[in-house]
């Protein structure tokens, strides 16, 4: 194949400015869904993965998945995330648990270049692979030591919460968030959702109604649904590690509340939050509700008032809006 057409791991493959242990297992940290990982013995390569659509579309592959590692591999490659303090946890977490080259492979737009050079500090780390607007280097000789202050583990956050660096509002409770709260009906009852509920903030703001029955965090974070099981200890509440757009409750909500994403990397992507307004929909009763909170731009009216019958604006500022949806109109077990 043209070197042009390599990805980067498979350029510093075939020059040999990395080499792979014939043996062993191979452990492959945060692989996004479309990484290219062909030039790996499928066989002996291990993803650890704690974000369910990309955990399961590598489980679809066949691949053998993992939200932590397990055991000792012969090599690792770390996937650069956006978060800088979690991008140095998973270099961390691949030093410990590897016993060959640990590699590393981003974009400049999420670090690279600041990471190459963090690392140069600590560790030996030869010429990097430069391609396609980022940079792929290898750790040969690091050891557990070297790098063990990059570790995270859930630590005190805003208000008394537990949450982890690299989590969405880590280090302080989201604006959004905090006026969607504030919004909310002082009498809630019956089954309730929290869609993409992190690490709790908005699903311990619904249980302080005591007419709640139910209360199911959905979350495809893993880590932040682990956050969220020490934040929520009230015996109503559901835990989910799962893909919102695709989660099926076993019956209806009666109402749902979602502050939910609008990006997949850096740019922007509405079809993301209108993705987790058409589940709201085919997830609620006949007579249910949908409270969103959305940055002030986001185009969601329209496809709210696509599968809802009944589409207000309850509340705002400059920033932001709350969205207050009722009555869906998705089918849903054959209604509609």
């Amino acid at each position: 194949m043209p070197q042009s057409r390599l990805s980067r791991l498979s350029l510093a493959l075939e020059t040999g400015a990395v080499t792979i242990p014939a043996t062993g297992l191979v452990a492959v940290l945060r692989p996004r869904a479309t990484t290219d990982l062909s030039a790996l013995p499928r066989d002996r390569v291990r993803i650890i993965q704690g974000f369910r659509p990309d955990h399961d579309a590598w489980a679809a592959r066949e691949y053998v998945c993992a939200v932590a590692p397990e055991g000792r591999y012969s090599a690792a490659l770390v996937c650069v995330p956006r978060a800088k303090a979690e991008a140095r946890a998973l270099i961390a977490e691949a030093v410990a648990v590897t016993d060959g080259p640990v590699i590393v492979d981003g974009q400049k737009t999420d670090g690279i270049d600041s990471l190459l050079k963090a690392c140069r500090q600590r560790a030996d780390v030869p010429m990097p692979t430069s391609k396609a607007h980022g940079k792929l280097f290898v750790l040969e000789a690091a050891n557990d030591a070297t790098f063990a202050d990059w570790r995270v583990r859930p630590a005190a956050g805003p208000d008394g919460f537990r949450t982890m660096p690299g989590l969405f509002s880590a280090d302080g409770i989201d604006p959004g968030s905090a006026l969607l709260a504030d919004a909310l009906p002082a009498q809630m009852k019956g089954r309730v959702a929290d869609l993409g509920a992190g690490w709790g903030y908005l699903s311990a703001e619904v249980l302080k109604r005591a007419d709640v029955t139910e209360l199911h965090l959905i979350e495809a974070e893993h880590a932040a649904l682990e956050c969220a099981k020490v934040n929520i200890t009230d015996p109503r509440a559901r835990f989910h590690w799962a893909d919102v757009t695709r989660f099926t409750p076993d019956e209806p909500f009666d109402l749902i509340v979602t502050n939910p994403p609008f990006h997949s990397s850096r740019a922007a992507e509405p079809a993301l939050g209108q993705a987790f307004l058409t589940a709201a929909a085919r997830m609620l009763a006949p007579s249910g509700q949908l409270w969103l909170v959305a940055n002030r731009h986001l185009p969601y009216e329209r496809p709210l008032a696509q599968v809802f019958r009944e589409v207000a604006e309850v509340a705002g500022d400059n920033a932001f809006k709350v969205l207050q949806a009722r009555m869906p109109l998705a089918q849903r077990h054959g209604r509609r």
